[in-house]
């Protein structure tokens, strides 16, 4: 037998969402073959089988959420080899299984059937059909909201009942349960000190939608950086006129290619010559010491449905503009389709974020560690401004960059922007 187990998609990811299964128990597969879909915090990815064999048990159900690293999620049959035992139907098989497990026999082998797998026949003649199938989340859920398993349908492998049927059941009852919870519950939940119930938003005047991965790795990961990076802002004007100008003949010449040049793409190129320019803007804190990067790798802040991520433009610095042009929308559009590689998505050293196309004039933006610097740009706008003297209209962008103050100090950051200002006023340089 061979266990499939729970891949690990990123260095850093620890669990993820079984989101969707493409075999079934008896389906025969080989390696290559997509037999899962799993959600990480920021992309769906498939999982392709690194073995061939008969798929014996499914022991994730699909929608599971938390699925740790390294959990085995399903089991083949390898060529040959023996079927799938039956706990309770053959304990004598799963004793033969116990020196490949390396544990002891019943007791190892029983916690992971129990809490992984719920073969239907097995569990059907043991308990004359008075037991009700269901996965450990599901049961969590509905005990902590007063929801009665004997009730639900389940839509889950076998019928068993999985998290999707609970809270679809649950949304009436859920809420006074919730309403009603014990102090027990409440202290094991610090950071849910009141309920809106307590908060005078009485139950059944909202909608609540919970949170998925993303939602709550941008929640983690924000709340860390605000609390533990000591954040300062500075801001400066630019004149984009000249800019705007250039784009236009830019985009001309290349009308033919189909590449088309944003606003967005200057900045990035902008930043990424600037942070050549001034290199100790281009640096990340760690407690060993401040590492100095080697190339400016431009993070572009992209909103997608549930929330957001930062495709990088590698090695920004040594590329054309029709080049970064290319790659951000290719970069862009799968983000929102969340079919970006991890290497993708980790590991820029300094980020874009730009409002500009939604009209917002100013912001600041919460840096994304371990990066020493955030720039956040706002739309171009006319102003007045004076020049020789004289009041004249100009096309005025406001750009402010956050800085962690452990890396990049205001002298610092104040001369990455004296070298980023000329390029973005007169881009004329960055075609050179």
């Amino acid at each position: 037998m061979t266990d499939i187990l729970m891949p690990a998609l990123s260095p850093t990811m620890e669990k993820g969402v079984l989101a969707k299964w493409h075999v079934k128990v008896g389906d025969i597969v080989s390696a290559g073959d997509v037999i899962a879909e799993i959600e990480t915090d920021k992309a769906t990815m498939e999982v392709e089988a690194v073995d061939e064999g008969e798929v014996t048990d499914i022991l994730v159900a699909e929608g599971t959420e938390g699925v740790k690293v390294n959990t085995p999620i399903a089991r083949l049959k390898d060529e040959g080899g023996a079927a799938s035992p039956k706990p309770a139907e053959k304990p004598a098989a799963k004793a033969e299984e116990a020196p490949k497990a390396e544990a002891a026999p019943a007791a190892a082998e029983a916690p992971k059937t129990a809490t992984t797998a719920a073969p239907a026949p097995a569990a059907t003649k043991s308990d004359s059909g008075d037991r009700i199938f269901s996965s450990p989340l599901a049961r969590r859920i509905a005990a902590q909201n007063g929801v009665d398993l004997k009730s639900i349908k389940g839509t889950g492998p076998h019928g068993r009942i999985v998290k999707r049927d609970v809270e679809a059941a649950g949304k009436t009852s859920a809420r006074p349960a919730t309403a009603s919870a014990s102090p027990a519950a409440t202290a094991a939940e610090p950071r849910k000190a009141q309920s809106l119930a307590q908060m005078g938003i009485p139950d059944g005047s909202y909608d609540l939608i919970p949170l998925d991965g993303m939602k709550k790795a941008v929640a983690r990961r924000m709340v860390d950086s605000v609390q533990n990076v000591p954040h300062f802002p500075l801001f400066i004007d630019c004149e984009i006129d000249q800019l705007m100008a250039v784009r236009a003949k830019v985009n001309k010449m290349l009308e033919p290619q189909g590449i088309k040049v944003s606003v967005n793409d200057f900045v990035i190129k902008a930043a990424a010559l600037a942070l050549k320019m001034v290199p100790e803007a281009n640096a990340s804190y760690t407690p060993e010491g401040i590492a100095m990067h080697h190339n400016a790798d431009v993070s572009m802040a992209v909103a997608i449905d549930g929330g957001l991520i930062t495709p990088i433009i590698k090695k920004a610095e040594t590329k054309g503009l029709a080049q970064i042009a290319t790659e951000s929308k290719d970069l862009a559009k799968r983000a929102r389709d969340r079919k970006l590689k991890p290497e993708e998505f980790q590991g820029g050293t300094f980020s874009v974020s730009n409002l500009g196309m939604f009209g917002i004039k100013q912001f600041t933006s919460i840096i994304n560690e371990p990066q020493g610097c955030i720039m956040s740009v706002g739309a171009g706008e006319q102003r007045a401004v004076v020049k020789n003297g004289q009041v004249v209209p100009a096309t005025v962008m406001t750009v402010t960059l956050t800085c962690d103050h452990r890396v990049v100090d205001g002298a610092t950051g104040a001369r990455f922007l004296q070298a980023f200002k000329p390029l973005i006023e007169d881009p004329v340089a960055m075609l050179a």
